[in-house]
Order: structure tokens, then C-alpha cells, then sequence
């Protein structure tokens, strides 16, 4: 059974028109807005930004605005976005151009990417073509991190301090008792890592299939927000968690509770060295599936996909420390 999202609520017309009348007021102060309209609304984060479909100069584009309170984040949003911008502007792998900064006012703007979510092609791809999508999304990862990576000494203790505050406030029995085995298995990992380096690099930082939008032979990373220098590992390990706790396996084979052709696609094309594969990138696909922690709104059938994926987690842990 496919895990395509339900339909985003419709927003509250008091935040809708006020939103409207910022924008307003940002274009009756700023020439560069002149030419702009807003459209759709396609998310509404409470307190932090608005994310609008609408036009610039004639051009299909997405705004992020952002409220007050936010700081210079639009701005640190904005120079990641310039910044990978000339690497990621053509060819198979690309990043949405960005198009206009109003600091003053909260407001950036990119283009607008035309094609389909990568998870949702998935859930309607024909079962045996899933696979084929695993090892681009792998190089556009790498494209992404390649002109920043370096190796630094390793913080396994720190990642584990993180997980253990997640796992506090998991609101289910059974995938509490899940966790805890889990858990034990990252202990025992972090203490044979806590001399090994790491490769870090500017990451996406939110790197899940649906922040990559496929069109024939192309794709596009979006919401690039969250770019910040960690473990590539953790980038990795966001794509394939999040698939495994929606019961997405492209390839049908599981390995580590997410998809074993995907955990090769990323191990060739970041060339992983060894403890990488073997310690790194285990680590923190456990890492990834503790820290994101269910709630009580989400559907019984989104419980048992991540019930599953936190089983097979779990005993392929034990089985490699085995091994």
C-alpha cells in the first residue's frame, strides 16, 4: 500500500490575508516585486514561513516567506543557494535558480521546478522500473557535496546524547521496546567509532526523495533551507529512513530496515570507504530513525511501515555485530 501524503489543510483566511498584505506591502516598497503575484499556497509552517506558488516577471516561481521573528535565516537561505547555484545549473543534476532576496522584508523567491516529486513517482512507478531512480539520486547528492568535502575527527558520543533525548518521547510501547534494542546497538557502534574520522561537507541538510523533483532525464533538489556542513552519512541516511519507515523499498530487498540497492547506489557513488559502510552509514541510519519521532495524528498503517522498518533495523544490527 502506497504512503502518498494526504492533501495539506486549507489555510486560515486571517493568516492568508495577512500574508497577502505583507507581500503588499513589500511590493509597493521594493521595484523588483512589481511584476509579482501570488498563487497557491503549498505549506504554511506556524511561525516560521509561508511557501506560495505564484509569478515573477512572467516566470513561474515558488516565494518562502518568512516571518519576523525568523532573523537572517532568508539570508543564510539565500547565500546556499547562490553559492551552489553555478555548479548545480545544468546538466542531469540541478538546483532550483534562485531569483530574488528581500532581506528587509522576509521574502526569497526561486523558480519554479516543473515534474513530480520523487516519492510520489515511486508509489506510481511500475514496481520493477522503482530501482532505476536510486543511483541518480545518489549522484545528486554527491554533485551537491563533492566541491566541500573534507575528513574531521568524528562525534558518535554527540549523536547519541541527540538520540537518546528523541527516544524519550516516543509515544508508542511497541516501537519504544524496538528502539531500546536499537539504541543498545548505537552504543556499542559510537564506542568503536570514537576514533574514527568522518567525511563532512555541505549537505542538503533535509535530503528525502521528495525534495528532489524528476522530469524526463532531470532532476532538481528543492528546499535546500536546511544546507549545513555535517557527515555526508546523515544526508544519506535521511533519504533511505525516510523511504523505509514509509514502506518504500524500490529495489523489494531490505537491508539495515531500508532499501539494499540504495545503500550501494550511495556507497559507489561516494566511493564509501570501509568504515564508512560498515560503521557510519549504519550508524546513522539508526540515528535518523530515532531522532524522527512518531505522533498519535499519524495512521496505523504509518505505525506498522515504521514497526517493520525498526524490526529489520534492529536485527540487522545484531546480526553484523554477529557477523
Amino acid at each position: 500500500m502506497s504512503d502518498l501524503p494526504t492533501p495539506a489543510p486549507l489555510p486560515d483566511p486571517e493568516r492568508l490575508l495577512a500574508l497577502h498584505r505583507r507581500f503588499e506591502a513589500a511590493r509597493n516598497a521594493c521595484p523588483e516585486l512589481e511584476t509579482a503575484d501570488l498563487g497557491e499556497v503549498l505549506r504554511i509552517v506556524p511561525g516560521k514561513r509561508a511557501i506560495l506558488k505564484g509569478t515573477l516577471a512572467g516566470r513561474a516561481a515558488v516565494f518562502r516567506i518568512f516571518e519576523p521573528e525568523q532573523g537572517d535565516i532568508s539570508t543564510r537561505e539565500w547565500r546556499e543557494m547562490t553559492r551552489i547555484w553555478p555548479y548545480m545549473n545544468s546538466g542531469p543534476y540541478r538546483v532550483a535558480e534562485p531569483l530574488l532576496h528581500l532581506p528587509e522584508h522576509g521574502i526569497l523567491a526561486i523558480e519554479h521546478v516543473p515534474g513530480q516529486p520523487l516519492l510520489k513517482h515511486f508509489w506510481q512507478a511500475e514496481p520493477d522500473t522503482r530501482a532505476r531512480h536510486l543511483r541518480p539520486a545518489a549522484e545528486w547528492l554527491r554533485r551537491y557535496t563533492e566541491g566541500s568535502e573534507t575528513w574531521r575527527a568524528g562525534n558518535a558520543a554527540g549523536w547519541i546524547a541527540r538520540v537518546e533525548r528523541a527516544a524519550a518521547s516516543q509515544p508508542f510501547a511497541n516501537l519504544r521496546a524496538l528502539e531500546a534494542g536499537i539504541l543498545d546497538e548505537l552504543r556499542r557502534m559510537a564506542a568503536m567509532l570514537e576514533t574514527q574520522e568522518w567525511r563532512v561537507a555541505i549537505c542538503h541538510g533535509d535530503f528525502h526523495p521528495n525534495n528532489l523533483i524528476t522530469n524526463e532525464d532531470r532532476l532538481t533538489g528543492i528546499d535546500i533551507g536546511g544546507s549545513a556542513r555535517m557527515p555526508v552519512c546523515k544526508d544519506i541516511a535521511r533519504f533511505l529512513v525516510h523511504m523505509g519507515r514509509r514502506g518504500m523499498i524500490p529495489s523489494g530487498l531490505r537491508q539495515l530496515g531500508v532499501d539494499q540497492v540504495g545503500i550501494a547506489a550511495f556507497a559507489d557513488a561516494f566511493a564509501l570507504s570501509s568504515v564508512e559502510r560498515g560503521l557510519w552509514l549504519p550508524f546513522f541510519i539508526g540515528c535518523e530513525a530515532l531522532i524522527r519521532v512518531e505522533n498519535k495524528s499519524l495512521k496505523k498503517g504509518r505505525i506498522k511501515r515504521a514497526e517493520e522498518m525498526y524490526r529489520a533495523l534492529r536485527d540487522d544490527l545484531i546480526a553484523a555485530r554477529s557477523a
